[in-house]
């Protein structure tokens, strides 16, 4: 009796200790304009710029990261302080001041790595505009935006099983900033979200992607082209959205990364015949 007791006591006592939660991972976000500088990343008084807060905030709710901010690529975009992170996220314009064994580190060696993950973010794409590893990685360079930030548009949700188009539905209508893209790859990317042309005023005869992935070694990223406007910041849709890509990201939740250029050949296609 009394060993069953003291078997009783110690079951009890492991039992009553909570199981030690997972370090969060962490995340470089980088806001550095050296282009154009938007209002999402504009900081004031000293304080987080809104995307910088609305990331933070996503961090600690989720309990997924931790978020550290940077406006000194200089400084923090180093081979020595990747090393601290899991994920960088980019909303960023221009030639960012990295230096190129900095670059070469970050595609050749970190970005490639089980765990580690790219997500750009609106502008993200208007960055390094003459640098091909650049562009290669994140799919495709800004273009222009015939669709500026009061345009209210359409959104078609290619893939709904994907984490991060998940939270969209099927389709969705959103006021925002829409950029169209030039060195398009759509033999290296999967396509969640695109403009849809027929639903939308100004209707030019070209496909539009808004969101997609792609694998990269064993790393992952993604681009996410909403994000111009800072009440997008928060539409909790939106940040559910980026969380999903984060989860996907982090091996968390699983994802198609798959190729679908028939899919853009057809959105392609389709926005011709709309424009007519």
């Amino acid at each position: 009796m009394q060993v069953y007791n003291l078997v009783v006591s110690a079951l009890f006592f492991f039992t009553a200790i909570p199981l030690l939660a997972a370090e969060p991972s962490r995340l470089l976000m980088v806001t550095q304009s050296a282009g154009f500088r938007h209002g999402s990343v504009t900081r004031k008084d000293n304080n987080l710029s809104p995307a910088e807060r609305a990331i933070t905030e996503l961090g600690i709710s989720s309990n997924l990261f931790r978020a550290d901010c940077t406006q000194d690529c200089a400084k923090d975009f180093t081979k020595e302080n990747l090393q601290r992170y899991d994920l960088v996220l980019f909303y960023t314009t221009g030639t960012l001041p990295i230096k190129q064994e900095d670059l070469d580190y970050f595609f050749n060696e970190w970005l490639p790595q089980k765990g580690h993950g790219f997500i750009g973010t609106h502008s993200a794409a208007d960055t390094f505009h003459d640098y091909k590893p650049y562009w290669d990685m994140i799919g495709g360079t800004f273009n222009g935006h015939p669709w500026n930030l009061n345009s209210t548009v359409t959104i078609t949700v290619h893939d709904q099983d994907h984490p991060a188009s998940q939270p969209w539905g099927k389709e969705f209508v959103i006021q925002d900033e829409i950029y169209r893209f030039k060195n398009w790859q759509p033999e290296k990317v999967r396509v969640l979200m695109s403009l849809n042309m027929a639903k939308t005023e100004l209707k030019e005869p070209y496909h539009v992607p808004i969101l997609w992935v792609k694998d990269y070694g064993k790393g992952k990223a993604m681009h996410m082209s909403l994000g111009h406007r800072e009440d997008v910041w928060t539409n909790p849709t939106y940040m559910k959205s980026l969380l999903g890509g984060v989860k996907w990201m982090l091996n968390l939740e699983p994802g198609n990364a798959t190729p679908n250029p028939e899919l853009s050949a057809k959105q392609e296609a389709q926005a011709k015949a709309d424009s007519k």
